[in-house]
């Protein structure tokens, strides 16, 4: 018995319009406008809506690779050999997004996220050195200026700021970049990405102007007070 489908009318702007032109144009069937619609609805609605697509080649070479591999007598890591090889033969391309969520997902890091982290890092890595280099006495003038006693990077929320802490997280312990917080618990278990864009509103026109310099106490003092470190 056929599927009963309902006309459904939408209308889309010229930029829409293209970016879905230039979509399915890199399908290997280059589907039609409704159906390129059609499959990138499906892509959006989740895992019980998506498929993962393969070529004759990458199909053949995969098989390949699964057969070196038991040649080789090497066992199955992540990635369960027999599994992909069933997938292929039967033509299941729905599962490996139901099995291995992991690595099959909608989620990709956005540029402006990834350039509010570094942002972000690379703010505190400044007022940490700063920080450290101040003496005992200037310690306890920001202290009472501010109302808090140390300055360190409190990190993203794990559970609402997710996206930004997986990225602080792959940078420092995955690209040994911002080894000062290296080893440290980053996650805040509280939000803070309102904090650090104040705090990056005063940081980065000091920022731009730096000729390999640093922060001053004084603009120390200014970026916390933007933040009302209270709040920590």
């Amino acid at each position: 018995m056929a599927t009963r489908t309902e006309r459904f009318e939408m209308r889309v702007d010229e930029e829409l319009l293209e970016r879905l032109d230039e979509w399915r144009g890199k399908q290997d069937d280059v589907p039609s406008r409704a159906e390129a619609m059609r499959r990138l609805v499906d892509l959006g609605l989740g895992p019980t809506g998506r498929a993962v697509n393969f070529s004759d080649g990458e199909k053949l070479i995969m098989v390949m690779l699964q057969d070196f591999a038991k040649g080789l007598k090497l066992k199955s890591g992540e990635i369960d050999f027999d599994f992909v090889t069933e997938v292929l033969y039967g033509g299941h391309y729905w599962a490996p997004t139901w099995k291995m969520t992991g690595l099959f997902h909608n989620h990709v890091d956005k540029p402006e996220e990834v350039t509010f982290v570094v942002n972000t890092l690379d703010m505190w890595d400044s007022m940490e050195m700063t920080y450290a280099a101040l003496s005992a006495d200037d310690k306890k003038v920001l202290a009472k200026a501010v109302h808090h006693e140390h300055v360190r990077f409190p990190g993203f929320d794990g559970n609402e700021e997710a996206t930004y802490l997986g990225i602080a997280t792959f940078l420092i312990e995955k690209m040994d970049r911002f080894t000062r917080f290296r080893g440290r618990e980053l996650n805040s278990h509280a939000s803070t990405v309102g904090r650090h864009r104040r705090m990056l509103g005063v940081f980065l026109p000091m920022r731009a102007t730096w000729h390999g310099g640093q922060l001053s106490a004084q603009q120390l003092t200014k970026i916390l007070k933007s933040a009302d470190m209270r709040e920590n």
